[in-house]
């Protein structure tokens, strides 16, 4: 593993620059190696992989280790490694902490996940990590776990383009029951689309919705019902490889 003082830490998010699950995160990371935070200068959430090729990005210095980014989560991830880091490869990837889960399906809306997989993409060990309180504003523990996720990661290494998705329950004082190695969960979506008419009589739409979980044993949502943090290892392939057996000696006539 690299010596302290070599190591180099990207933080982004999909929350702003301002979050505070970031800047928790970013001190607590500080304990391992110099850290370089790269964000989005507001909340991107649900951007999920996007990337804003019809403008030019700005950048805002923050101070000498932090930058702001007026695009996605993507866009900062690249702006880091091709236009502020040029060339160094940063030691390991941390997107987050977000302020929500990211769990089951959810990670492919999410902006937290999709920096993750772009820096994995990048040749990056690379982990999304979310608390999964909307509205906790303490996340001092929640950056001590990621912390330690991320010591076992620099330490161990990750697969060429595999990466961790970690979801943190809120418990206030009460400590993590332990970590569980976890599989995507599945949720369901009640009241998806909300309708409302404005003052000139035209119908609007937010999409919004409670997610119900489904108590599935294995996964992350099951994980951190349970007082657990959850690491689901995930990887950019989406090839279903079970179906490519299936399908390959098929014979399509065209």
């Amino acid at each position: 593993m690299p010596n302290k003082n070599d190591r180099l830490i990207l933080v982004t998010n999909d929350d702003g620059i301002h979050a505070r699950g970031l800047q928790a995160l970013a001190r607590q990371l500080k304990r391992l190696g110099e850290v370089l935070v790269v964000a989005p200068d507001r909340e991107q959430s649900a951007s999920s992989h996007s990337l804003t090729l019809t403008r030019p990005l700005r950048i805002t210095k923050v101070d000498d280790s932090r930058f702001a980014v007026d695009g996605t989560p993507t866009d900062s991830v690249m702006v880091a490694m091709h236009g502020l880091l040029k060339g160094r490869m940063p030691d390991i990837l941390i997107s987050g902490i977000n302020h929500g889960p990211n769990m089951g399906d959810d990670v492919t809306y999410s902006g937290t996940v999709a920096a993750a997989i772009e820096g994995s993409l990048l040749g990056i060990p690379s982990i999304a990590a979310s608390l999964t309180d909307w509205d906790a504003e303490e996340f001092k523990p929640a950056a001590r776990a990621v912390s330690k996720v991320a010591r076992w990661v620099l330490k161990n290494g990750l697969p060429q383009f595999s990466f961790l998705n970690v979801n943190i329950p809120f418990l206030g004082d009460k400590p993590f029951k332990g970590v569980k190695i976890t599989r995507l969960g599945r949720r369901t979506y009640n009241d998806v689309i909300v309708e409302k008419t404005d003052p000139r009589g035209k119908n609007y739409y937010w999409i919004a919705g409670e997610p119900e979980w489904m108590d599935v044993d294995g996964s992350d949502f099951s994980a951190v019902s349970r007082g657990m943090v959850s690491v689901s290892p995930l990887k950019v392939d989406m090839t279903d490889t079970r179906l490519h057996e299936k399908l390959r000696d098929i014979n399509i006539k065209l």
